[in-house]
C-alpha cells in the first residue's frame, strides 16, 4: 500500500509545474524528484503515470518521462473550454456568495488596481490567480475545479507569456472589475456573461501572441 506522502507526489509535481519550476521537454529524473519530495521511486512513477493521464507529462519508451509541450493552438482549445467552465462557477459564485466573500472580492479588485497603476505587472498576474481561485472556492463546485486546475497546470506557461504583453494588464483589469461587481450584486447570468467575455479575450489574446511568434501550431 502506497503512503500518503507517494499518494500526494502527483499533486506536489503538479505544483511544481504551475509554479514554472519545471520547463516544457524537461526531462524529470526519478532519483531526483525521490530526493526532492522524499518519497520512493515505485510512487514517482505512479505520479508519473496519473500526470501523463492528465497530459502534463510525456512517458517515453526507454527514455523516461518529460515535461509535456503544449502548443499554442492546444492552448486556445484548452482555454476555450476553460471559458464554459469559468462562466458555469461564476454563475454560482454569484448565488452563494456572502457579505465577507464580496469584501474579499472587491478587495482584490482595488488591489489590481493599483499593481496595474504601479505597472507590477506580476503581481497583477499573481492577483489576478488569486482572484479566479477565491471565484472558484466561492461557487464550491468540485468537479469543475478539479477539470479547471488541470487545464491551467497545461497552458500555464502561455498565460504567462501573455501577463507581460504590452497593454494587457491595461485590458484585462475591466473586465475583471465587471466579474467583480457582477458576481457582488449576485446576479448568475451577468457574471457568467462577464466572465465568459473575460476569457475569451484570453482566447484572442493567445491567438494574436501565437501569430506574432510565428507559433500557431
Amino acid at each position: 500500500m502506497s503512503t500518503s506522502r507517494e499518494t500526494d507526489v502527483a499533486g506536489a509535481i503538479r505544483d511544481a509545474l504551475l509554479r514554472g519550476d519545471y520547463v516544457p521537454r524537461q526531462r524529470l529524473v526519478e532519483a531526483d524528484i525521490c530526493e526532492r519530495f522524499g518519497v520512493s521511486r515505485s510512487g514517482v512513477r505512479s505520479a508519473f503515470q496519473q500526470l501523463a493521464a492528465e497530459g502534463l507529462v510525456e512517458i517515453q519508451h526507454n527514455r523516461g518521462t518529460r515535461v509535456r509541450e503544449v502548443t499554442f493552438a492546444e492552448a486556445v482549445e484548452m482555454t476555450e473550454a476553460r471559458m464554459v467552465l469559468e462562466g458555469l462557477i461564476a454563475a454560482r459564485a454569484a448565488e452563494r456568495i456572502s457579505r465577507t466573500q464580496a469584501e474579499e472580492l472587491r478587495e482584490t479588485g482595488t488591489d489590481m488596481a493599483k499593481a496595474v497603476s504601479d505597472g507590477e505587472l506580476m503581481t497583477y498576474k499573481d492577483l489576478s490567480v488569486r482572484l479566479h481561485r477565491s471565484v472558484r472556492d466561492i461557487a464550491g463546485h468540485e468537479a469543475a475545479n478539479q477539470i479547471l486546475e488541470r487545464l491551467r497546470a497545461q497552458v500555464v506557461r502561455h498565460h504567462s507569456m501573455l501577463s507581460l504583453v504590452p497593454g494587457r494588464a491595461h485590458a484585462s483589469l475591466p473586465q475583471h472589475r465587471r466579474i467583480i461587481e457582477a458576481i457582488v450584486a449576485g446576479d448568475p447570468a451577468r457574471a457568467e456573461a462577464t466572465m465568459r467575455d473575460h476569457v475569451s479575450g484570453v482566447v484572442d489574446a493567445l491567438r494574436a501572441l501565437a501569430v506574432a511568434q510565428g507559433r500557431a501550431g
